[in-house]
């Protein structure tokens, strides 16, 4: 998901055990267990991944009693709303509802005051700085041996708390950086020994912008996403990968050539159209964290193409009112013209804003028009556009477009400013849906879905956030066989709605707040369509029905891949493959 910036110019809900037939017990080894391994067992541990064993302990516990340090914290406080820092810190997670454990009422936030309790919460015990899949294979067999619960992190920017877990081993592959391109690349396995084109093969730990950066110094591109904190080869495209490049080429998934991972039972394993297809096909969309550890994924790259940027505020003064919402039912209504017009990108709902002392309400979109030369007749598809919506009374549509030599270069993500300004998540719940280019075709879909957005609660400053990332080339690619949720191949946009907490409310208040997405926000949204879903990565981790909802028609043969690969479940993240089996934070099975 985008970060917000204000423009101004047989689904199988399973009873009982899933896994774990070995008999080796009800729940996971934790610290107060006899079965917990002993310091001799952890030094080895660290002695057999080269000294990189690291105890943890959560971010925030340098601003408190007893371990209060001033300068430590002073630092603290000036980094601890940058991503790309907060990815780098194995005790630190993007979002910090994620770092609260609520039934102990633990958590250790900077901004707390200093004589609050600090607590570790979510964040694992240890983390394993893995640097080469040696380290990962000794993790793995390590946390599977004495029955740990074990968590895989790359850069803690995940909207659904999978990355985090209490009382576990965390392995932490945010070092893996390398990167090599090829010309013609050959998976593993293909007897012809024949290359399948130009492609780039990651590490587990490249973010977003450093994989962008280093392929537009070769005048290249690949069809991931936008935040650069994003790990690319994790859960972003093991989950599905939605990219503003998506309808010029398909969905990330459409164009992952090969992964290499490590199992549930430490065995470094290639998964690609060649060797281990089930496994490959389920990395593609059916989550992270869920088949085994990936260290590496080869993508296909293209030549970067000239790209037109546009951007639009539809703005009204004062609350929303009913030419507010009007103009939201217009601006959806022409989405498949956009859409048409080979565009992609983002728009930002956000109704009764408190803007420099006035209150506004307002549209901002930004779009990108992908292997576009033609400005002008860009601009041309905006003109109905503005001009239907600026004939509703009080209603303002500031329009702007450029013409750019590359897609990196619309995108802002080529120097240090960037880095910058890659804030970190404020505190807030998720809740999604997808919605269908059939809908937003028909004559009343916009009104239906207008009407929806209108009815929820924005008193608190929530925004709804949506992505013009789907149609063109992902719907086109339906005939990819892969575990991404087939909504996706119907869909057209896909809306998103941040509801926010604050730290001093506590867990409690995080309860209050889940408890408003999980009942009223995502039943308005699902009503409109219910049988689309949402996207697995940015989505109510607490959806009641989660198997369908993210994975649809796939869920039963994901199963059946998780089971072979993973018998005893070694993998777990909240509502994952498997993990109906398990309790909230996977420490014990059902």
């Amino acid at each position: 998901m985008r970060p917000f910036f204000f423009l101004t110019g047989a689904l199988l809900a399973l009873p009982g055990t899933i896994f774990g037939a070995s008999g080796r017990g009800h729940c996971r080894c934790t610290p107060e267990k006899p079965c917990w391994p002993s310091t001799t067992k952890w030094r080895a541990l660290n002695d057999s991944i080269d000294g990189n064993l690291l105890s943890l302990k959560p971010v925030g516990y340098v601003c408190h009693n007893p371990t209060y340090d001033e300068e430590a914290c002073s630092n603290l406080m000036k980094m601890n709303d940058n991503s790309l820092w907060k990815s780098g810190e194995p005790g630190a997670v993007l979002s910090p509802n994620w770092e609260i454990w609520p039934e102990r009422n633990e958590s250790c936030f900077a901004e707390s005051p200093r004589n609050a309790p600090c607590g570790q919460g979510r964040i694992p015990i240890y983390s394993t700085i893995v640097r080469t899949p040696f380290h990962i294979q000794r993790a793995v067999r390590f946390a599977d041996k004495h029955n740990l619960r074990l968590v895989i992190r790359n850069t803690g920017h995940d909207y659904l708390g999978r990355s985090a877990a209490p009382e576990s081993l965390q392995i932490f592959t945010h070092h893996m950086k390398d990167m090599d391109f090829t010309d013609d690349f050959v998976p593993d396995g293909k007897k012809d020994g024949k290359g399948v084109g130009e492609a780039v093969t990651i590490g587990a730990g490249v973010q977003l912008a450093e994989l962008y950066r280093a392929a537009n110094k070769l005048g290249k591109t690949q069809v991931i996403g936008l935040a650069v904190s994003v790990g690319a080869a994790g859960g972003y495209i093991q989950g599905g990968g939605h990219s503003p490049l998506g309808p010029w080429k398909g969905s990330s998934i459409d164009h992952v050539l090969e992964y290499k991972l490590v199992t549930a039972k430490g065995k470094l394993v290639t998964a690609n159209e060649y060797q281990n297809q089930d496994l490959f096909w389920a990395l593609r969309g059916g989550g992270g964290g869920t088949f085994g550890v990936v260290y590496s994924v080869t993508l296909r790259t293209f030549k970067d193409p000239p790209t037109v940027f546009s951007a639009l505020n539809i703005t009204t003064g004062g609350t929303a009112g009913e030419s507010y919402w009007n103009a939201v039912e217009k601006f959806h209504s022409y989405l498949p013209s956009i859409s048409d017009a080979g565009g992609s990108g983002y728009y930002y709902i956000i109704p009764d804003l408190d803007f420099e002392g006035q209150k506004v309400s307002v549209v901002a979109g930004i779009f990108y028009f992908v292997g576009r030369d033609d400005k002008e007749s860009v601009d041309k598809v905006f003109e109905p556009i503005l001009s239907d919506i600026e004939s509703l009374p009080g209603v303002y549509v500031p329009y702007d477009s450029f013409q750019a030599p590359s897609s990196f270069a619309t995108f802002q993500l080529d120097g240090e400013a960037a880095d910058e300004a890659a804030g970190g998540a404020d505190p807030s719940i998720l809740g999604s849906r997808l919605y269908s280019e059939k809908l937003l075709r028909s004559k009343n879909g916009p009104g239906r879905l207008a009407k929806a957005i209108s009815q929820l609660d924005y008193s608190d400053g929530t925004i709804a956030i949506g992505h013009l990332v789907a149609g063109g080339q992902v719907s086109k690619n339906r005939h990819v066989d892969a575990a991404l949720n087939p909504s996706w191949r119907d869909a057209l946009t896909h809306i998103a709605v941040s509801r926010k907490w604050t730290l001093s409310s506590g867990p409690a208040g995080l309860r209050q707040v889940q408890k408003k997405v999980t009942n009223e926000d995502v039943p308005i949204l699902a009503a409109v369509e219910p049988h689309m879903g949402a996207y697995v990565n940015e989505a109510d981790v607490n959806e009641p029905q989660f198997q369908r909802t993210f994975w649809g028609s796939n869920y039963p043969r994901l199963l059946r891949i998780k089971r072979k690969w993973d018998p005893e479940g070694l993998f777990f993240v909240k509502s994952g493959v498997g993990s109906e089996g398990w309790d909230e934070q996977g420490l014990c099975r059902r």
